[in-house]
């Protein structure tokens, strides 16, 4: 199973009501894909104490288990999968189970979208962790799909998830934030440092668009246009951790 593991560090976002109790909150996001939809169905979270990589120890969490289209959730959106009080201690690794009903949506056909590693149905979707929860703090982490990479075409109206997918917290960076135009050039937006590279598709109707969970650093802003429309490059985009930076808009000719 190809994922893509980010090593999150957790820090103090705000106080719990009990002292003694840490809250621990997931929420699902998505990297925009070419599709109409791409429906997931999400059955359970659950988190492990120990750093023992075997199947046992893992704790189930209260979980608002259903149906996502993955694309209601981009450009900054998202949802909450899960909030739960946990008693101060470690945890090691959180996983993610998906149910079989799973679909796409191409062209307005709903097509069925099966796992590409079945493991995901039983033993789910691993990320590690590695956190000290802390009496009266809450924890935040975010579940970043790549709903486009996570999509392998098998051939002709025949679809596959492979899931993509990494894990962020508010203070693990920031974030970039800008507008493309015209909507007709359909770019999607790449921030590139090094071999790292994150995406995001503009708003169809505003052409604003959004990039979080941005580590920080120094990054390049590429436009790649569509439909004939030359790409654009804005070099040297420093990204501050915490904080949200806006590049100037970006105007594609064809």
């Amino acid at each position: 199973m190809a994922l893509l593991l980010v090593l999150t560090i957790f820090v103090l976002v705000s106080c719990s009501k009990e002292k003694n109790k840490s809250r621990l909150s997931v929420y699902l996001t998505d990297a925009p894909g070419a599709y109409d939809a791409v429906n997931i169905d999400i059955v359970g979270v659950e988190i492990k104490g120990s750093s023992d990589q075997g199947d046992n120890g893992w704790q189930p969490l209260s979980v608002n288990a259903g149906n996502y289209n993955l694309l209601e959730y981009t450009n900054g959106m998202d949802t909450l999968l899960s909030s739960v009080e946990l008693g101060a201690g470690r945890i090691s690794q959180l996983r993610l189970i998906l149910g079989t009903n799973n679909t796409i949506v191409v062209n307005g056909s709903i097509l069925p979208l099966p796992l590409y590693t079945p493991s995901a149905q039983t033993s789910g979707l691993k990320f590690n962790i590695h956190a000290d929860l802390v009496g009266g703090v809450e924890y935040k982490l975010w579940v970043d799909w790549d709903a486009n990479r996570s999509i392998v075409v098998t051939g002709a109206n025949s679809y596959k998830l492979k899931p993509l997918i990494r894990t962020y917290t508010e203070a693990t960076g920031g974030a970039i934030k800008g507008n493309v135009q015209p909507a007709a050039a359909q770019a999607i937006v790449y921030a590139i440092a090094g071999v790292d590279s994150l995406s995001a598709i503009p708003d169809a109707v505003t052409g604003d668009f959004l990039i979080p969970g941005v580590p920080a650093g120094t990054w390049k802003v590429v436009a790649d246009g569509n439909n004939g429309y030359v790409d654009q490059t804005i070099d040297n985009v420093s990204v501050s951790l915490g904080e949200v930076t806006v590049v100037d808009p970006i105007t594609l000719v064809p």
